[in-house]
């Protein structure tokens, strides 16, 4: 190649770099220098995406009958972008929404961390008048709108409020976490029960609309639309007119209370009170009324039947004489005499009725909850037996029921005293124990499942509240089964004497639950009464009434029916009732009434037993 060709190439080179150079320079100075510039005038050609709320699954009782629906709500929505200076508007807006315009200014803050072009809501659920407000000034009000949204609505105001839970706001933490992929500032999501635990099933997938808007901000056309796709449909466990009949029976009393059946699980009522209702989170609680909540010394945002934890007092009797009987320590007939006390090493333990029961078998000692009985055969079974049958009938852990929050209760063990205490186990420790006190404690929920395990021959259940879900079509996506989380292989012949003596607790007179007889029904039960605290005695003088509430006896009872064939077992505590046979074996009364269609026998008459 001549010099002439070699200069022409590398002309033609050069030309070709430069072109290169100068697309290079434009593509940089696009991007860098008139980026910002681009990007707001292309954010200004007021394309908006407009999310679509899915409807939140409806919750069924086991019948069918609707417990929790959805409603509409007006929420007052802005697109951030397109807001200038917020002092006039906001003022303004307070007045057409009704709404201070603090509240107004805190969801700003709240949804900053968001992209400006989502819509963020400033007010939730203002209502039908509010809202045509609104829309009349809408042309005045460029960036604002009203969304229709879905709300939770609950036919039956605040019943099953622990185990339908309750709606809230999702916080900035939340937003964070993969679990809530997808949500935005201003959601609504379940914080607590069954709306918590069933939210991926629940809640749906939202859709949007794509749509036009002039420079006021005014809908000029739908472009396009993503339907949303409604939550699933959840059956439940629960028998609606059995929850209410619980309820009523509970009336103002604090405790909880749970029925399940004795060879499945299913959950047919529970009760936590004192009750809230659900539908004020769904409009957003006020800060004041949340602050109440937690300050109320009841706690009724606690579910009591598996957050509870009690001292099971003489209901924990049936696990200390199982214990003695599986080990062989005793016999049914196996007497004591209870002269009001006993003397184990240095202390002496006191019986709950002073002047003592006499000669008890194993049959009277359940019927009339003698506690000398107990003291001696559970200081003779030993710790390590009664501990063991504990854990065996689903004490001392968790149940699994499906909620969330469940406590696990406490059974102590040599072992959990040294790790604990760094001290060794005592033999007084041993005889509190055995009558369900000192250190142990237990849910409501956890009762009701030992008690169902002595009535279906030892077998403990995995209680459970979710019956099925369906999509909307009626497709069965999940199913609940009856699942056995242990087998116990307990003699038949104890468990025989064992259901025989706790059907003498209520149908035989001395029975501490002779007053909750039942009409055609024989019912097998326990009362029991937990300590609260040790009282001095110059309290322990005065009369019962006058005992502070904080300090008074929580009541317990415990029960299956029928004696003979047992179909449903229950739990029930009553904090600072005082005596499981007047305070809580009367709740056990109404519900069994209910469910077996028959008569409570005893009126009122007979004695309150103190040691219940």
């Amino acid at each position: 190649m001549g010099n002439s060709g070699k200069n022409r190439f590398f002309a033609l080179l050069a030309g070709v770099a430069g072109i290169f150079l100068v697309l290079l320079l434009r593509l940089w100075n696009l991007q860098v220098i008139e980026g910002p510039r681009y990007r707001t005038q292309s954010e200004d050609n007021h394309i908006r995406m407009v999310p679509i709320s899915p409807a939140r699954g409806p919750v069924f009782d086991r019948n069918g009958e609707l417990l929790v629906e959805n409603r509409p709500s007006f929420n007052l929505m802005v697109l951030p972008r397109e807001i200038g200076e917020r002092g006039t508007l906001f003022r303004r807006l307070s007045a057409l929404a009704g709404r201070d315009p603090e509240a107004l200014e805190k969801n700003w803050e709240k949804g900053k961390r968001q992209p400006r072009y989502l819509p963020l809501a400033l007010a939730e659920d203002v209502g039908w008048e509010r809202m045509e407000l609104l829309a009349e000034n809408a042309v005045d009000l460029p960036g604002v709108f009203i969304e229709a949204k879905p709300v939770r609505s609950y036919p039956f105001g605040d019943m099953a409020a622990h185990v339908l839970g309750y709606m809230g706001q999702i916080a900035e933490e939340e937003l964070q976490k993969n679990d809530y992929e997808g949500y935005r500032s201003g959601d609504f999501i379940g914080k607590s029960g069954l709306e918590r635990a069933l939210e991926s099933h629940l809640r749906g997938e939202p859709g949007n609309h794509l749509i036009e808007v002039d420079v006021k901000g005014k809908q000029l056309r739908i472009l396009r639309t993503k339907e949303p796709k409604p939550g699933r449909q959840v059956y439940l466990t629960l028998d609606r007119n059995l929850q209410q009949t619980l309820e009523e029976a509970m009336g103002d009393q604090a405790g909880g209370a749970v029925v399940i059946k004795v060879n499945s699980g299913e959950v047919l009522a529970m009760a936590s009170s004192p009750r809230f209702n659900p539908a004020r989170f769904a409009q957003g609680i006020s800060a004041a009324e949340w602050q109440q909540l937690l300050e109320d010394h009841r706690h009724p945002l606690s579910n009591k039947v598996i957050q509870g934890q009690y001292p099971p007092g003489s209901t924990f009797k049936i696990v200390t004489a199982l214990a003695a009987l599986e080990a062989g320590m005793v016999k049914a007939d196996r007497a004591v005499f209870c002269p009001g006390q006993i003397h184990i090493g240095n202390r002496r333990f006191r019986c709950w009725r002073r002047g003592g029961h006499g000669w008890t078998d194993l049959r009277k000692a359940l019927k009339e909850s003698c506690d000398v009985w107990f003291y001696q055969v559970g200081f003779e079974t030993g710790i390590d037996r009664i501990s063991a049958m504990s854990l065996a009938l689903g004490l001392g852990q968790p149940t699994g029921i499906d909620l969330a929050g469940e406590k696990k209760g406490l059974i102590p063990t040599r072992e959990w005293k040294r790790r604990a205490f760094k001290e060794n186990w005592f033999d007084g420790e041993t005889v509190n124990a055995s009558i369900g006190q000192g250190f142990v404690l237990t849910t409501p929920m956890q009762l009701a499942v030992m008690m169902a395990a002595v009535a279906n021959g030892g077998t403990v259940y995995r209680p459970f509240l979710v019956s099925r879900i369906e999509d909307p079509t009626g497709e069965v996506v999940f199913e609940n089964k009856p699942t056995a989380t242990r087998q116990n292989d307990l003699q038949e012949e104890n468990l025989r004497m064992m259901r025989e003596a706790l059907s003498a607790v209520v149908n035989e007179q001395r029975g501490t639950a002779w007053r909750s007889r039942l009409e055609g029904l024989r019912m097998a039960g326990k009362t029991g009464t937990s300590q609260v605290v040790k009282l001095k005695e110059k309290i322990l003088s005065h009369k019962e009434d006058e005992i502070p509430y904080r300090f008074r006896d929580h009541a317990l009872f415990v029960a299956f029916a029928p004696a003979e064939k047992p179909e449903i077992a229950m739990a029930v505590v009553v904090e600072h009732g005082q005596h499981g046979s007047s305070a809580a074996a009367p709740v056990c009364q109404a519900v069994f009434a209910h469910y077996f269609g028959v008569r409570p026998a005893g009126g009122h008459e007979g004695t309150v037993f103190e040691g219940d």
